[in-house]
């Protein structure tokens, strides 16, 4: 056997100790904006233009950062250089959402403020995985713990309730036409399936914003379109004869948490050692107490994981804990500068039980209002002698920048205070005509500050 020798036992302790990984999820509900974030995440840590409250750049101890190939062979590469394309060439637009998962390392370079470390040699690496995937694949978590029969009852209740019960119409309406204990067919079970996939995608494209959206596979089907799998929908009724149409259903069911969410989660979501909860907040405002009630819920569902040990289910599923979540409120370019205090604290009210939970468990969670791509200004106007902080910037559908007033979020964090049942008109705007020709980096609001959160101790 070759002994190795003591410069190669240095070498090897030196790797070791400079070069570090952290994994990263970025998740959130659908319209939260996930890949323009990585996106912009990844630019600005390549150019470091933009970064004055990362600790590492702003004590000049930031060398450089560099794409590396992703540790995962098997999975997709996230298309960093198409989406900055469509954000920075000659008709700036946004780029296609998340449709399935997707990848990315990025090395950071830096000298280490550790005396010890800088000893050992004076450049360290940080390997930063980044995680993106569907928030629709997020809902489908709860699933886990529950029965066919359980998660039939609930989504059975849902639907019949505003606004989801127009949506459901012809869903329900097949299945009062349906006797679940007949014999199983095939044709009968494609047809409810593609019914409550329509009924789906119908909340998908709600103007209530309804994000309670499951199985997420439905709607998001990435590789699985047209399998099995995906051909059950909810059934009236627990009856359990063998060879029934609830029986297929039933089945069908439990091969999909089996198959897929087990199977998504264990290979993925248990391997993250941080998180960004990504939360369109002025969406669920624009749609309304019902929309914001909505994605209420699905936060309190999809957030579920995070509460180790709570329930005593997530540990024997998943094996690792993430020690720190962020909870961010995106578009906050959206409104003027002073309402980003009030975003903030709409978003603690939003995700105020989960973040305790955390905290709890001692993992350190954060909350905060950013803007992934800054696409405005703060201005201030004069209306009929009285002053208005506005926007200005060019919203979508139009080609020239516009003085806007969006509106005003209540300073008591009560979305929808009493009196008050209409939504709110926050616009969405486009990106920039002159983003490539900046050199420093996408313009963001406190992606620094969140990029500081999630990785300041391991640059140390």
């Amino acid at each position: 056997m070759r002994i190795p020798d003591l410069n190669s036992l240095y070498d090897a302790g030196s790797r070791l100790l400079l070069e570090s990984t952290v994994r990263v999820g970025v998740t959130g509900l659908r319209r939260a904006g996930k890949t323009v974030f990585v996106t912009a995440l990844v630019d600005n840590l390549l150019k470091a233009g933009r970064l004055p409250f990362m600790d590492v750049v702003s004590s000049g101890r930031f060398q450089a950062a560099r794409l590396r190939p992703q540790p995962d062979p098997d999975v997709p590469r996230f298309d960093f250089e198409g989406h900055l394309a469509a954000l920075t060439g000659p008709d700036p637009h946004w780029p296609e959402p998340t449709r399935g998962i997707g990848q990315m390392r990025v090395s950071l370079r830096y000298r280490p403020d550790s005396a010890l470390k800088r000893t050992v040699q004076p450049l360290a690496t940080l390997n930063l995985d980044l995680v993106d995937y569907p928030g629709e694949w997020l809902l489908d978590l709860p699933l886990l713990r529950q029965s066919f029969a359980e998660w039939s009852t609930q989504t059975l209740e849902l639907a019949a309730r505003p606004p989801r019960d127009a949506l459901s119409a012809s869903w329900r309406g097949w299945l009062a036409t349906v006797d679940p204990s007949a014999p199983a067919e095939e044709e009968t079970a494609r047809r409810g399936a593609a019914l409550y996939t329509d009924y789906l995608h119908a909340c998908r494209r709600a103007d209530t914003l309804l994000s309670l959206i499951q199985p997420g596979r439905f709607v998001e089907p990435g590789d699985m379109k047209d399998a099995p799998l995906l051909t059950f929908c909810p059934l009236h009724g627990s009856q359990r004869a063998r060879g029934s149409l609830w029986a297929l259903m039933e089945e069908r069911y439990e091969a999909y948490k089996t198959n897929v969410v087990r199977r998504f989660f264990a290979e993925h979501f248990s391997r993250l050692d941080r998180q960004i909860v990504l939360i369109d907040v002025l969406g669920a405002l624009n749609a309304g107490p019902a929309g914001m009630a909505d994605m209420k819920r699905a936060l309190e569902l999809s957030l579920e994981p995070f509460r180790h040990g709570a329930s005593g289910w997530f540990d024997w599923l998943f094996g690792s804990k993430i020690d720190r979540v962020l909870f961010a409120a995106t578009k906050a370019d959206h409104i003027a500068a002073h309402q980003h205090a009030q975003l903030r604290a709409l978003l603690d009210r939003l995700v105020g039980d989960a973040r305790n939970a955390i905290r709890f468990e001692g993992a350190q969670v954060e909350t905060m209002a950013i803007a992934a791509l800054k696409c405005t200004e703060s201005v201030v106007t004069e209306h009929e002698g009285r002053q208005l902080r506005c926007v200005r910037g060019v919203p979508v559908g139009r080609d020239r920048p516009t003085v806007l007033f969006p509106g005003e979020i209540p300073e008591d964090a009560e979305a929808f205070p009493p009196g008050r049942d209409r939504p709110y008109n926050f616009l969405a705007f486009r990106p920039p005509d002159d983003l490539g020709r900046d050199p420093r980096g996408l313009p963001h609001i406190r992606v620094d500050q969140a990029l500081q959160f999630l990785l300041g101790d391991y640059l140390t």
